[in-house]
């Protein structure tokens, strides 16, 4: 009973875990070996990203690679927007597979998909009215 315990237990475990950031937003990625579906936040990717757009950009790393077909991918993502979420996606399903496969890492890096967008929302400054937005000026 306890080897039958054990072997469920490797068998549910992640074989690599990937981290991608985007504005507000922050993705999870478990890499799971299996048949090549990708669940985010516990439904498919195309139920959870609304355009195409999305879909594509956040699976773009499985487009690239056909090694991909091997791992079934579980995401959690929070904050931020739609398209920003797509972006974190897309960031921590490419380290997850640097963390596979080190030999993909060159192929990543070249397609700019291991390459963090640190742009964040800048903040308001005090006497403005927004982060470069000024009041209305009046001479008279």
């Amino acid at each position: 009973m306890a080897q039958e315990k054990a072997s469920a237990s490797v068998k549910n475990t992640s074989l690599a875990h990937g981290v991608g950031r985007r504005k507000k937003s922050v993705a999870r990625v478990w890499c799971r070996s299996g048949k090549g579906d990708v669940r985010v936040n516990n439904l498919d990717i195309s139920q959870y990203f609304d355009t195409k757009i999305d879909v594509e950009n956040a699976a773009t790393p499985l487009r690239l690679l056909p090694m991909s077909e091997k791992f079934d991918m579980k995401v959690t993502v929070t904050g931020g927007g739609k398209a920003a979420q797509a972006d974190a996606v897309k960031l921590a399903i490419a380290r997850c597979f640097v963390q596979l496969d080190e030999a993909t890492k060159s192929e990543l890096r070249g397609k700019g998909l291991l390459t963090v967008d640190a742009r964040k929302k800048e903040r308001k400054k005090p006497g403005q009215k927004a982060a470069r937005r000024k009041f209305q000026f009046t001479k008279r």
